[in-house]
């Protein structure tokens, strides 16, 4: 069976798993989440204590989810987690969708979560310097790679979005969000990179 392989990427808090998992129940896809899936199946080499992050094995990672890939029993198979881009066969997939999310609106989400200190303006800093969408575009086809902004936008919008995409409804871009820019204009963009 050939199967459509859908990332969900993005910094912490840009609302990847809710996306998600609403995707894979409106496709009927099946489901990973990286995070449980490096637990359940022991993918993890240690814990960055500086950080508060767990320590993926990526090469086990990476065969671990060309065989779950593989052996799903569902034709499409929809992969959450901020480095989905890296650890997925380039060969399998068939779109990454990157979240982006305004850093004013992102430090509000992040600061809700707990996130504070350096692990907050990492996060935020992440962000602002585009690293997943620079990460997909490494790791991936570029032609795949689409780039979301979801700020002020509710699930079921994005996911509109999303499956407008997958449809050919709508094209599929990437490299067009500017957080860098916007702050700077602002006047902000100092508040915001103190990583």
């Amino acid at each position: 069976m050939n199967k459509r392989v859908i990332l969900i990427t993005g910094t912490p808090c840009v609302g990847k798993t809710i996306v998600a998992k609403d995707l894979a129940a409106r496709l009927d896809a099946f489901y990973v989440n990286l995070t449980d899936l490096a637990k359940m199946h022991n993918l993890i080499i240690g814990e960055d204590e500086e950080r508060g992050t767990t320590i993926i094995d990526e090469e086990k990672m990476h065969l671990k989810l060309a065989e779950v890939i593989d052996t799903a029993e569902k034709a499409e198979v929809v992969i959450d987690g901020h480095y989905a881009a890296a650890v997925t066969p380039k060969n399998k997939v068939t779109r990454v969708f990157i979240l982006r999310r305004n850093p004013v609106e992102l430090r509000e989400f992040m600061v809700r979560c707990g996130f504070k200190d350096q692990k907050l303006w990492e996060n935020l800093a992440s962000e602002i310097l585009d690293v997943c969408l620079v990460e997909a575009l490494r790791e991936q086809e570029e032609r795949k790679v689409c780039e979301m902004d979801v700020s002020g936008r509710t699930v079921k919008e994005v996911v509109d979005d999303i499956s407008a995409i997958l449809d050919g409804a709508k094209k599929c871009r990437a490299g067009g969000i500017d957080w860098l820019g916007i702050l700077e204009t602002q006047g902000i963009l100092d508040e915001y990179l103190k990583a």
